[in-house]
């Protein structure tokens, strides 16, 4: 099938030959987003990493500075003087068992779930439902904790959460067409450097292999990983 005019013509505009800088191919992914609505703009990853080995899994979240522009539903589960504390950081939904047995019975209307480590025991039953859709809570990323306000905050304010997949790549939603440059290429950097300093140790040769940046609908911007500031 032909794509439409409009893709025809977004997908020939990008120099597949080149990798541009983040600033440019920020301002190209934006100019070539051509739907009618506000597309998210992605971010893919290629890290020099096999996941098949434990001790070269990328795994961690990261603040973005500007969010995500998606509003995050947030279920906690929690007792006792927990449960206010996330109803009052924001909380969508907050409860123990009551959830378990809706999740159970198919009900899946949040996008990040917390609990605090008491309640995990009820949780683990959920492993097979949330696992793999990438909801379990985890303490490596900050989701199994007993201090639920900063993470329900920080959930909020557009905590991402990334993993490396089989391949080594990570895929992340770095913000809106709507956003302005500055905080598209600030939250990229973000990104990034959250990744560079979860490098495990096990890694070898090239960390960041490819940066490729797009929207929703539009094709694939390669990005030259050397003009991202990294931190040291």
């Amino acid at each position: 099938m032909k794509p439409g005019k409009k893709r025809g013509a977004a997908l020939q505009k990008p120099d597949k030959s080149r990798r541009y800088t983040l600033n440019e191919a920020v301002s190209l992914v934006k100019e070539l987003a051509f739907a009618n609505f506000d597309e998210s703009v992605d971010v893919a990853v290629r890290l020099g990493v096999d996941p098949k080995h434990a001790d070269q899994m990328v795994r961690g979240a990261v603040v973005l500075p500007h969010g995500t522009g998606k509003k995050n539903r947030v279920l906690v589960f929690a007792k006792g003087e927990k449960v206010g504390e996330a109803e009052e950081a924001g909380a969508d939904f907050v409860g123990g068992d009551d959830f378990v047995a809706k999740i159970t019975e198919g009900w899946l209307e949040f996008d990040t779930v917390i609990a605090t480590p008491d309640m995990m025991g009820q949780v683990g039953r959920l492993g097979r439902v949330l696992g793999p859709r990438g909801l379990m809570p985890n303490p490596k990323v900050g989701t199994v904790t007993f201090d639920v306000g900063k993470a329900v905050r920080e959930a909020k304010a557009g905590k991402v959460e990334f993993r490396a997949e089989k391949a080594g790549i990570v895929h992340a939603q770095v913000g809106k067409r709507s956003f302005g440059d500055e905080e598209l290429v600030g939250n990229v950097r973000s990104l990034v450097n959250a990744l560079v300093k979860a490098k495990p140790a096990a890694a070898k040769g090239t960390y960041l292999r490819s940066i490729t940046l797009s929207s929703t609908m539009g094709p694939g911007i390669k990005v030259d990983p050397g003009t991202i500031e990294v931190e040291a």
